[in-house]
């Protein structure tokens, strides 16, 4: 490995040689890489959009009963926050599951790293604050046991 330059870390010399070897793949790859990779994602589960519509417009309630009776392994995560639901896995979850959870009509919030569901109602803008200390929050399962 060569000498760190004054005030460079170890960490950003690897940086660059990881960029470096990156930027010569990139040089060296066929013409149609886009293509390719285009074609792997065809293999992903499709999303029915339809749904995944009609399902965004349900109200609370309306949600958590269908979470009960079609996913009741996301009914016993789902946690109420104001009037949207939250479903928050502690690892990444596969393809099937976020496909689900999107057809549920559920989209990731990559800032409080949850999938979380507006229950038809939208926020004028997003919030600066933590939802949960403004409107409270509780879980379905707690309130509603099978």
């Amino acid at each position: 490995m060569k000498q760190a330059a004054y005030g460079e870390t170890r960490t950003a010399i690897l940086k660059k040689k990881l960029m470096k070897n990156k930027l010569s793949i990139e040089a060296t790859a066929p013409a149609n890489a886009s293509q390719l990779s285009s074609k792997q994602k065809v293999n992903r589960a499709k999303i029915n959009l339809a749904l995944r519509r009609a399902n965004r417009k349900l109200e609370t309630e309306k949600l958590l009963a269908l979470l009960r009776t079609k996913s009741p392994s996301f009914f016993e995560l789902a946690e109420v926050v104001g009037k949207w639901v939250w479903i928050q896995f502690s690892d990444k979850q596969p393809p099937t599951v976020t496909r689900v959870l999107a057809e549920l009509g559920f989209h990731w919030n990559n800032t409080r790293q949850t999938w979380q569901h507006p229950c038809g109602t939208l926020p004028d803008e997003r919030a600066t604050y933590d939802p949960r200390q403004r409107y409270g929050s509780y879980f379905a399962a707690d309130l509603n046991p099978a």
